[in-house]
């Protein structure tokens, strides 16, 4: 085995056992806040010594949830409620819920009610978050969110770890950023599962672990001479795509990813936290009020997001576009006209199929990227 593969497998056992991870941090005494889907601050809880860890829901049954929910739901809403009434964030000291789109408004509401054990937070993020009336609106529910904090974990949050904190989480986006390019030179050696594997475990490690690890898999990377690839080159797009099964359909077509567009990956880390604003809130702030080209957030130019995607796909050399969109997404369904005319206009081919939590059987997105491939 080589030390590539070690790492990788190292990376997939993290991203597949969230539970072992959670259960790890306990043990070394450290709290463990849940952070849910999206732009949820974690330098905070960082800066604060506890655990942010990720929360986007899993691939099962829902049960449960179901009576909070109606059946046409975004499946990671309904499945993070089911996690919950199953107990499994019962070894969290708290959890930080946003606003960000229609299904996480009453997702937060309905959470409070149906886990009233659990120390609740939540996040009232601003659409018009670039003008300063935004930024000073973000700062106050930012501020508001360090206070919570500050009570769960027993002390004052200074501002020396606050920027602290945003060096190691600048530091790991860089470090992931860099993987996303190298993975896209080396499938050969970086398969669509493990690709996911790597940046999904980011969500259940503290950053400078992660990073500490994805540093030596980029150096070992970097070192592998550049191999033609006997396929084709794909950006994908969409909210999460993180289930082995759809991603082993990619790896049996040979369908490299080169790059994405996935809120639970690339959209993660784009944006870095300014290190020259001497308030730590606004700098998180101002960071938020940075954030681009997402489905969920505002943009008075509508047209631009979709040109965007078109041109990272060109970039990354991409033959064609992959969008896995989830199921009963209002922000994805309405924006996919625009998505299709930029695509469309850039002489980029796409196939777009269905996807929730939920899904056992991907037979539509096999044969969608079957046709999909041997056409391209």
């Amino acid at each position: 085995m080589t030390r590539v593969e070690e790492l990788l497998n190292n990376f997939r056992e993290i991203a597949y056992n969230p539970e072992k991870q959670m259960a790890k941090y306990k043990a070394e005494g450290k709290k463990i806040i849940g952070c849910f889907p999206y732009y949820i601050p974690e330098e905070i809880v960082y800066a604060s010594g506890m655990v942010p860890f990720g929360v986007w829901g899993t691939h099962g049954t829902i049960s449960r949830a179901k009576e909070y929910f109606a059946s046409f739901y975004c499946t990671i809403a309904q499945m993070n409620l089911e996690m919950a009434l199953e107990g499994k964030f019962d070894g969290l000291s708290g959890v930080i819920l946003s606003s960000m789109c229609d299904t996480l408004r009453p997702l937060s509401q309905n959470f409070k009610v149906a886990i009233p054990h659990l120390p609740f937070m939540f996040l009232a993020h601003p659409q018009n978050r670039k003008p300063e009336y935004g930024i000073k609106f973000t700062m106050h529910e930012f501020s508001r969110v360090k206070g919570q904090l500050e009570e769960i974990a027993g002390h004052k949050i200074e501002d020396e770890k606050m920027f602290e904190a945003f060096r190691v989480y600048n530091e790991s986006r860089a470090t992931r950023r860099e993987f996303v390019k190298l993975a896209g030179k080396h499938p050969e050696a970086v398969s669509a599962v493990n690709r996911s594997a790597v940046l999904k475990s980011a969500f259940f490690m503290l950053k400078d672990e992660h990073t500490a690890m994805l540093k030596e898999l980029n150096a070992e990377l970097a070192k592998l001479p550049e191999v033609k690839w006997n396929g084709v080159k794909v950006l994908t797009s969409g909210i999460i795509m993180d289930n082995p099964k759809l991603l082993a359909l990619f790896d049996e077509y040979k369908i490299a990813i080169v790059a994405d567009d996935i809120a639970h990956e690339s959209r993660a880390f784009t944006t870095d936290v300014p290190m020259d604003i001497e308030d730590p809130i606004r700098a998180l702030a101002v960071q938020f009020a940075n954030q681009d080209n997402d489905t969920i957030l505002y943009d008075p130019k509508i047209e631009e997001r979709p040109k965007y995607v078109a041109r990272k796909a060109k970039d990354a050399g991409a033959d064609g576009v992959v969008i896995a969109m989830m199921q009963f997404c209002d922000p994805e369904e309405l924006e996919y006209p625009s998505l299709r005319k930029a695509l469309d206009e850039a002489g980029l081919p796409h196939i777009k199929f269905g996807f929730d939590q939920q899904m056992v059987d991907f037979g539509q997105a096999r044969t969608s990227l079957q046709a999909f491939a041997e056409s391209l």
